[in-house]
């Protein structure tokens, strides 16, 4: 939890973040997925000064349980003094025990974005799903949050200005913002219109800039190095060993081989999943996992 100091910005996380949408939609699949449509409605999480700090608290626990479909889990909320923002006890359950850093008594509108992310943590558990590394296993939370449906909590949390600055999560805010943008291209949702923090709102547009911009990238560019040698080798192979045309009578030709040998593979622009496709033509794929749609002249 960034609190008063320098908050990073930019991408310094992003392939982390593509990995943990592929493993996402390897875990869960797409129908799973498809199942969180609906993000957190604010009213849902709203946080008042009146209300009672340790029942608001529970209530909001019980909004983040409801909205990962755990129903048999139970989280006890309390407070204390600590580095973090929060952290919770991953034991076997129904019961899960989650503390909240002692600021959250006065900033109440943020206990949601911090309940979002160690409720997420519960539900990574219970999948069995994690990254090795402390790092990169945070990471996976924030983009699991976000990309099912509550982290534009976390994203919301963000504050700066020239005197005091604070964000939660490990993700900077352009990359929660890119993870919230690669949701609102997949269930047509806009969540700028629940920003309370206006550098939230700007982190948002940055992150929807590069998710369009993954889209927009020609299949080749993310190939590597061996894997345009191999393209450009396919693509002299089959130019060298054009097949003739139909010959009078004959209705088309057809030369063994011409289809489906020579492929290469590149990453789906919405879940990062390796897809193959052939090495001339206009090309329609559809990624086998989030079942996006793709059409490139290769």
């Amino acid at each position: 939890m960034a609190n008063g100091g320098p908050v990073e910005h930019g991408y310094p996380h992003l392939e982390t973040v593509r990995a943990a949408i592929t493993a996402l939609y390897k875990r869960l699949s797409y129908d799973t997925i498809h199942t969180f449509a609906a993000s957190v409605a604010p009213a849902d999480v709203a946080f008042a000064d009146h209300d009672d700090l340790h029942l608001g608290a529970q209530r909001v626990a019980h909004e983040m349980v409801r909205h990962y479909r755990l129903p048999d889990a139970r989280m006890i909320v309390g407070f204390r003094e600590m580095t973090h923002a929060a952290n919770v006890e991953l034991a076997a359950g129904p019961e899960y025990f989650i503390e909240l850093n002692d600021r959250f008594r006065t900033h109440r509108r943020d206990i949601g974005a911090a309940l979002a992310h160690e409720v997420m943590h519960v539900y990574l558990h219970r999948l069995d799903l994690s990254f090795p590394g402390t790092r990169d296993n945070e990471i996976l939370t924030d983009t699991a949050a976000t990309y099912l449906g509550a982290g534009w909590l976390l994203l919301d949390a963000f504050r700066e200005d020239a005197a005091s600055s604070q964000k939660l999560g490990y993700l900077t805010p352009e990359e929660f913002g890119y993870v919230l943008a690669k949701r609102a291209l997949v269930f047509g949702e806009d969540p700028s219109i629940w920003f309370t923090s206006p550098q939230a709102y700007t982190a948002y547009t940055k992150g929807m800039a590069q998710a369009r911009r993954d889209e927009q990238q020609p299949p080749l560019t993310a190939a590597g190095w061996a894997g345009r040698r191999r393209y450009a080798k396919d693509r002299r192979h089959a130019q060298d060993h054009r097949s003739p045309g139909p010959q009078p009578g004959v209705p088309y030709a057809f030369a063994p081989g011409d289809r489906g040998l020579l492929r290469v593979s590149f990453p789906c622009p919405t879940c990062h999943q390796r897809i193959r496709i052939p090495v001339r033509g206009r090309v329609r794929a559809r990624c086998a996992l989030c079942r996006t749609v793709l059409e490139c002249d290769t």
